[in-house]
């Protein structure tokens, strides 16, 4: 039971950070597991017994916590959950239901391409300058699109005989 807690754990572990190994849980991840695995439930159990379970389990000046300190976090918050249970009850209460869960990812902003968003995207909507910037198929031209391209012939723009001095000289 504890090695899935251990899995689960390590999932919370890495959520959010880029740099995160799964070694080691921030208190952010630790309350968003007890909130998603349904340990804190706002009676028995709150954002501030979490708070205070996490300062309480930690080193004292880290910011994180492993998985032994978690396990002692977790025999905290059962004795507090399950309130009248012996200790090893409540502990495998607390497991069973951090057991297999994901950080739930509901209510995590989208990229929303209805109404005045797709009308500003719109490449074939584009005029004037702007335009230039983009193909027949909307894909972008890159620094040629943004930018005037010099003309290194060595004729003076807007001549309209460049190119023509060779086949003069032959004659």
């Amino acid at each position: 039971m504890a090695s899935e807690a251990e899995r689960t754990f390590q999932r919370f572990a890495v959520f959010g950070g880029l740099s995160s190994s799964g070694t080691e849980m921030n208190s952010k991840n630790f309350s968003k597991l007890c909130k998603d695995c349904g340990i804190m439930d706002d009676q028995r159990v709150t954002s501030t017994d979490v708070d205070i379970v996490f300062i309480k389990v930690k080193a004292k000046n880290a910011r994180t916590i492993t998985f032994q300190q978690f396990q002692e976090a977790m025999k905290e918050l059962g004795q507090k959950q399950f309130k009248g249970k012996r200790l090893d009850e409540a502990l495998e209460n607390i497991y069973r239901l951090v057991e297999g869960k994901d950080p739930a990812t509901t209510g995590v902003t989208k990229a929303t391409t209805v109404g005045r968003v797709s009308q500003l995207t719109d490449t074939s909507k584009y005029t004037g300058t702007h335009k230039e910037r983009f193909d027949q198929s909307g894909k972008g031209k890159g620094i040629a699109g943004r930018e005037d391209m010099t003309d290194n012939s060595g004729y003076v723009s807007g001549y309209k005989g460049a190119g023509t001095y060779d086949k003069k000289g032959s004659n």
